[in-house]
């Protein structure tokens, strides 16, 4: 079952996002060498990644994926792994080796290929952060988009109904066999997705399997 929490403003949801990140990260160490962790693009998880960037972890110890990409050249302003590197990467102690961006730049075919080799790699995720669309998309997966329905660990996306058409994303496949998926959902923009959420719909975010929500009251 998905547990959804409630804070009063975005602030305190970050924080506390940031925290829950911090000990799942922590307990993950103690069972194994490495933590595997995969983070959205978007405004409302900016904030919580320069908060986690503040605490005290064993940087070199995590590995860091993308939930998905937009398929723009490196350094595009609007690719996910251009926020994540502003916001956590760029404040913390990672080496190179551990930041694994999507090649979305090669096209949707050919990136997602290679980056379903990463994933392979690696088996499973043990955390995913994920965002909410206002249509209940999350990562790149979008109602009625084929990528929906690709079974591939890590999926080419197309004619997505917001700019760019091309993207990169995370399969259902690999979000459904993560170890644990964290929600970020805020403003009062995401208020009628959440409903269908909450009432049962089988929004794209709904298909992924439970997850542990951190919402804003606007959203509510």
């Amino acid at each position: 079952m998905s547990k959804f929490q409630i804070y009063p403003d975005t602030e305190m949801l970050a924080r506390a996002a940031a925290d829950y990140l911090f000990e799942r990260i922590r307990d993950c160490l103690a069972r194994k060498q490495l933590c595997h962790v995969a983070l959205p693009g978007g405004r409302s998880p900016a904030r919580c990644l320069e908060l986690l960037a503040e605490l005290p972890l064993p940087w070199d110890r995590i590995h860091w994926y993308l939930g998905d990409e937009r398929c723009y050249p490196p350094g595009h302003a609007q690719r996910n792994d251009t926020l994540v590197r502003k916001h956590l990467w760029s404040k913390i102690d990672s080496p190179a080796a551990n930041q694994h961006p999507i090649p979305a730049e090669l096209g949707p075919e050919p990136a997602a290929a290679a980056y379903a080799g990463v994933i392979q790699a690696i088996g499973t995720l043990d955390i995913v952060l994920l965002g909410m669309g206002e249509d209940g998309h999350t990562a790149s997966l979008f109602p009625e988009n084929a990528a929906l329905e690709d079974e591939r660990l890590v999926v080419p996306v197309f004619a997505a109904p917001k700019s760019p058409a091309e993207r990169v994303s995370l399969g259902l496949t690999a979000l459904q066999a993560a170890g644990e998926r964290v929600g970020l959902v805020a403003g009062a923009g995401k208020r009628e997705a959440l409903q269908r959420l909450r009432d049962g719909e089988q929004l794209p975010i709904a298909r992924v399997g439970p997850v542990v929500w951190f919402i804003d009251e606007d959203a509510v």
